[in-house]
This record gives structure tokens, C-alpha cells and sequence, in this order.
């Protein structure tokens, strides 16, 4: 049995940032990661659980965290030596249960009493102790170093971080329900009027398929979807997008569909509503490009460290939002969701864990090879 493990190493974490800016992915090679015997971690208290981990989804913040190029302002958050991994299906050891794991480690996980005015509300993603309690630090479980992660042969959960997998829901598609939590989260702000989502990766497909799925209601608008590969585009039509076209297009589109005049390189009108998937600068000021006065950028996922003109932030009363995690009712939801779409067919290829550095390549260039979720398989050991 054995894990994947991320330890602070500040010369291979150097290495990592290099080649990762390189070749992303490149980092699993030279960074801190590294494939070790599965080691039996200590119950932080007699009702935590352990889990075998079936499936576990590499994701864009595994990306980063690996390749180094993660922003610093998480290093408080996390506890090290790490095992990543926190899109988790797995089975509860001694039972027949087969679970999704929800990561956010919040007041009631930390064992914190009274819990903090957030997650007194339901909103566990905005916990103000995720750096205390009776675990190490850590954002989510993936990144504390009490917990372990999916990237591994056994894990620890609260159960209130358990929710069951229905029996006619694959391995596959329970594995996709974590990120469609994340999209069911970003598409509640949806309104119907005219929306952008830019990026068709994991987060932007699901994203466009969690708003599609409020199609009962009015809509004033389309839907514009940008997308860089046939793939992507050929999902982003059947998840019910009105118009797929590449970044260099998104500028006409929006003005065709918004009457918009243009200065510059800016729309005068523009959507009410972007939706950044990707988190780059180059994709963050393209939001704010075609987005309208007094609109919204929600960035959904974690953005990398970008620079910005921000004038017309200013100039037109925009704001950009943040998007992080979920609550706990928005997993019932994903669940209902990846049954309706049949998210399972986007978990595009599987790998052990001896082959990591294949695996994150892989999931570094999905769109490239015409993949979506890449995720490590855990079951035939």
C-alpha cells in the first residue's frame, strides 16, 4: 500500500516552479511529491472515520499546489507533509458504505465550540478556523496534514463530511460530484440574462451544465461558452450552451447579443454576469473587457497570482467575486445533477498511484488530449 506525499522541501518546491512554468505538470518529477508507504494516522477523536479510497480526482488546485505555482497566501492554510486529493469517493472501513467525501475542514470537523458565525449559517466555505481546533491547519482535507487525502490507500473523514453514494451511481460519476458542488455553488448567482463563462475545463462544463439545469426559469439571455479544444466545444453544446466560440471571438459575440458599441478594446455594454473558470490575468482582464457596467466576474476555482488593469473596474462599477466550495445541501443537488448529464463519462482516463507523474501530466494537458477529469484508481489493490 502506499500514498502520494507533498512535504515542504523549499529546494524541490523551487525545482517544481521551474519546470511547472516550463511544462505544466512537469513539477511531479523534480517538486515535492513523492510516492511513500501508506502510514496509519492517529483518529483526532473516537467519532472520526477511516476511508479506503476507491477513486480521487486531480484537480486544478493539485495542478498548482504540485507545480508550485500555487499563491503563497495559502501556506498558513495548509499543514505539511500533505496527502493530496480531495474530489474522494471511498468506502467506510468496516462498512458497506461508499461515500463522498465533503473536504471543507469547518468548526464542527475541528472539534470548535461555539463553531464560528459562518458555519453557525450553513456556510462551512467560509469558515474562519481552518487553522485551528484539534487538527492542523488545512483548507480542505487534501491539504492537512491530520487528515490525509485521496491520493492514498486510507484516509480520515468527520461524518458530518459523509455523504452516501446512491447503489446505481458508478464509481465514475460519484467521483465528478465534489467539483459539481463547486458548480452548483458558482451557478446560484445565475439570473437568466446574459451570461459568459470563460474556460470549458472541468469547472466550466460543470458550471454550464449546474445553470442549464435552471433553464425553468425566465431567461432574457444566451449562454457564451469559450472553449479552446473540439472536445470542449463539442461538451459545452451538449451541456447546453448557446454559443460555443474561441476567446479571440468572445469580444464579438457579447456585442452581437448585448447592442453593445466598443472603445478600445472595451465594450460599452457587455453580460451582467462573466464567469472566470480559468483565473488567469489574461482571461481575468477579458472579463472585465466584456462584462457589463455595474456587472458581476465571478471567478470560480482558484486563480493563479495575476496582475490587472483595473480602471474600468472602477470606471464602471464592476466588481470581481470570488467563488470557493459550496454548503453541504449543494452535494444533493450534484448528485441529482451528475446522474441527469451523465457526468461520468467525463473521467476520461485513470492511473495508479505508482504512476503519478504520468497521471498529472495527463490531467495538466486534459483539454489538449481531449480529456476532461483525470483521477486516481485505487481499487484493484
Amino acid at each position: 500500500m502506499s500514498r502520494l506525499v507533498f512535504s515542504r522541501k523549499p529546494a524541490r518546491f523551487a525545482a517544481a516552479r521551474l519546470a511547472g512554468t516550463l511544462m505544466p505538470g512537469r513539477g511531479a518529477s523534480v517538486g515535492p511529491l513523492s510516492l511513500e508507504p501508506d502510514e496509519t494516522l492517529p483518529l483526532p477523536s473516537p467519532e472520526w472515520l477511516r476511508l479506503r479510497p476507491r477513486l480521487a480526482g486531480i484537480c486544478g488546485s493539485d495542478l498548482a499546489t504540485v507545480d508550485g505555482t500555487a499563491s503563497a497566501y495559502f501556506d498558513p492554510l495548509v499543514s505539511y507533509p500533505f496527502t493530496p486529493g480531495h474530489e474522494v469517493v471511498a468506502d467506510v472501513v468496516g462498512t458497506d458504505r461508499r461515500v463522498v467525501v465533503v473536504p471543507v475542514l469547518s468548526c464542527i470537523t475541528r472539534g470548535i465550540s461555539p463553531v464560528c458565525h459562518a458555519c453557525e449559517h450553513g456556510h462551512i466555505h467560509l469558515c474562519e478556523r481552518v487553522a485551528f481546533g484539534h487538527i492542523e491547519p488545512g483548507l480542505q482535507t487534501g491539504f492537512c496534514e491530520s487528515t490525509g487525502g485521496g491520493w492514498s490507500h486510507e484516509m480520515l473523514a468527520h461524518p458530518s463530511q459523509l455523504v452516501d453514494v446512491p447503489a446505481d451511481l458508478s464509481d465514475e460519476a460519484a467521483v465528478m460530484v465534489e467539483p459539481m458542488a463547486c458548480a452548483v455553488h458558482a451557478a446560484q448567482r445565475y439570473t437568466g440574462k446574459e451570461t459568459v463563462i470563460i474556460g470549458a475545463g472541468t469547472l466550466g462544463l460543470l458550471t454550464l451544465a449546474a445553470i442549464t439545469a435552471t433553464r425553468d426559469r425566465e431567461r432574457t439571455g444566451p449562454v457564451v461558452v469559450t472553449a479552446r479544444y473540439p472536445d470542449q466545444k463539442r461538451l459545452a453544446k451538449e451541456l447546453g450552451a448557446d454559443v460555443v466560440c474561441s476567446t479571440d471571438e468572445l469580444p464579438r459575440w457579447v456585442r452581437s447579443a448585448t447592442g453593445s458599441l466598443v472603445f478600445g478594446d472595451q465594450l460599452t455594454c457587455g453580460a451582467p454576469h462573466v464567469i472566470d473558470c480559468v483565473g488567469s490575468s489574461e482571461s481575468l482582464q477579458q472579463s472585465l473587457q466584456v462584462v457589463a457596467p455595474g456587472g458581476e466576474v465571478q471567478v470560480v476555482g482558484m486563480p493563479g497570482n495575476v496582475h490587472l488593469e483595473l480602471t474600468s473596474l472602477w470606471h464602471r462599477e464592476t466588481a470581481i467575486r470570488g467563488c470557493y466550495a459550496y454548503r453541504r445541501p449543494d452535494f444533493d443537488t450534484a448528485l441529482e445533477l451528475v446522474r441527469r448529464f451523465d457526468l461520468g463519462r467525463l473521467v476520461s482516463a485513470t492511473y495508479s498511484l505508482k504512476d503519478y507523474t504520468d497521471a498529472i501530466g495527463h490531467a495538466a494537458h486534459a483539454g489538449r488530449r481531449g480529456a476532461v477529469k483525470i483521477a486516481f484508481d485505487m481499487r484493484s489493490n
